[in-house]
């Protein structure tokens, strides 16, 4: 049968998915200088069919414009169509950036971070759940795990690779048939490209290994842990020199890094509605699950909302090495949405020059309420509608998307609120690991 080749151009929307418009390849440069038509409302499709609200409707026309630097081709050798797509910037029909564009608003963010003179250094670290491996009791990082997933993950690994990912690891994570990947990391929007375009690829290996991935939170109710999404940051000086790492300060965050950090933590019952944006998140943001449940800084701490990463003695200049780690995130959250917004809140605590936060000496949990209300540590919110209203409630954060974004964003969620409410944990689980 003949085939004509075709290319897609996608954005990753307010709900983390990815959609686009295709054209035949032979007019791919024709579509990287013009772009291709999109609709503001599109924005407001949810990840489980229906449309939220929208203020648009049926009206207006925006342009989806390729970015070149995304293009990714990758031929798995079996006969099937090659993935090909590009992601891109949603723009006015007069070339400006359209103001509820996800990576527009990673962009605007990256360019003020730049007026500190910093660049932001990052990668995402992705759980996944692939449902062509084996299963076994007690499999958590086993080698056994990895014999059990059979060809997924050389064929990932192989289309990692030839899109340009830098992959850096595979493993056995401790969940049933849970698996996790990495690729180093990047600067600037090109960490949240990555993480797109990874996410697509587990897919699209799977599906032609007659299998399927979930990135969701919680794949089944006994699955443990969960999927989360943790997020690696380290700040670079304009001529690209490692600036986060200061050994004379006590967790070893510069004074630039610990002002961002501390404006995370400020910040981060309202960034819950960025970076945990889903029904289910709030399944795992609980104490005891090795998430995040409170807002604190800890030192190599799988339970802090932000933690100081160990580093390798044997790795080289520790500068280059030092990094903290976002860690109440999952793949229900745009890349882009959840990087923006953490640049957001990391740039208020520079612009108000806020203290670097303190350590948190073990569980905050286990703190009394002075020592909470001396480190200025909350739990985070326990549901996305809280999470929501944490957001509503911070005008720091609510200022940080335009309001057309802001209220785009609003409705979509609690349209998808109303979508959930009333299921069980079972059928949640059953509703986003087929959406994710």
């Amino acid at each position: 049968m003949h085939r004509e080749a075709l290319i897609m151009v996608c954005t990753s929307d307010i709900g983390g998915q990815v959609r686009g418009k295709g054209f035949p390849a032979r007019d791919l440069e024709a579509r990287l200088a013009s772009g291709i038509g999109w609709t503001p409302t599109n924005s407001l499709i949810t990840a489980f069919g229906p449309i939220a609200d929208s203020p648009w409707g049926a009206l207006d026309d925006l342009i989806l414009l390729p970015d070149p630097e995304t293009g990714t081709q990758v031929d798995f050798g079996d006969g099937s169509p090659a993935e090909h797509f590009y992601l891109g910037d949603i723009l006015t029909l007069d070339g400006q950036p359209w103001h509820c564009c996800p990576r527009g608003f990673l962009k605007a963010a990256l360019a003020e971070l730049e007026g500190f003179g910093l660049r932001l250094f990052s990668a995402f670290e992705h759980e996944l759940y692939y449902d062509g491996a084996l299963e076994r009791i007690g499999s958590g990082y086993n080698l056994d795990s990895v014999r059990r997933q059979g060809g997924f993950a050389e064929s990932f690994l192989y289309a990692l690779t030839a899109a340009r990912l830098d992959p850096d690891s595979f493993l056995p994570e401790y969940g049933p048939r849970q698996y996790e990947v990495t690729c180093r990391p990047a600067t600037g929007v090109t960490a949240a490209d990555r993480a797109v375009i990874l996410r697509e690829l587990a897919r699209g290996t799977a599906i032609r290994l007659g299998q399927r991935v979930s990135f969701a939170p919680m794949v089944r109710p006994d699955g443990g842990v969960g999927n989360g999404l943790h997020i690696h940051i380290s700040l670079r000086d304009l001529q690209d020199r490692p600036v986060t790492y200061d050994p004379r300060s006590s967790s070893g965050l510069s004074k630039p890094a610990g002002r961002f950090v501390a404006g995370i933590l400020r910040h981060m019952p309202a960034l819950c509605a960025f970076t945990a944006p889903s029904v289910l998140s709030y399944a795992r943001l609980v104490p005891h699950k090795w998430s995040a449940a409170y807002n604190n800084l800890g030192t190599r701490d799988r339970e802090a909302g932000v933690r100081i990463c160990p580093l390798n003695p044997r790795g080289g200049d520790p500068s280059a090495l030092f990094n903290f780690e976002y860690r109440a995130a999952d793949s229900t959250a745009s890349p882009y949405i959840a990087l923006g917004a953490l640049l957001r809140a990391g740039l208020e605590g520079l612009k108000q020059e806020l203290p670097p936060p303190p350590d948190t000496p073990g569980v905050p949990g286990d703190l009394d309420d002075a020592a909470w209300a001396e480190r200025g540590i909350v739990r985070l919110p326990q549901s996305l509608g809280a999470a929501l209203d944490a957001l509503e409630a911070d005008p720091a954060a609510r200022a940080w998307l335009p309001p057309a974004f802001l209220d785009a964003y609003l409705r979509y969620k609690r349209c998808e609120i109303g979508l959930m409410d009333g299921l069980s944990l079972d059928e949640l689980c059953a509703k986003y690991s087929e959406a994710y």
